[in-house]
């Protein structure tokens, strides 16, 4: 993974620079920590932005 900015939003595109497991780990990781109301909110969230990433991924592998 190369010349990522930790502050930058998740978005789809950026599973292109993904090519270990643990660049996902940092990749989607909660930006807004400490705006979240709850933790479970942020649990959600990142689960939810992980499954994104890990079904983008595989678009881009099929192809």
């Amino acid at each position: 993974m190369e010349n990522y900015k930790k502050n930058k939003r998740t978005y789809e595109n950026n599973a292109i620079q993904i090519e270990i497991a643990d660049d996902l780990e940092i990749m989607v990781r909660d930006k807004r920590l400490g705006w979240r109301a709850s933790p479970s909110k942020a649990r959600r969230r990142q689960r939810r932005y992980k499954n994104r990433m890990i079904n983008e991924i595989l678009k881009i592998e099929r192809n």
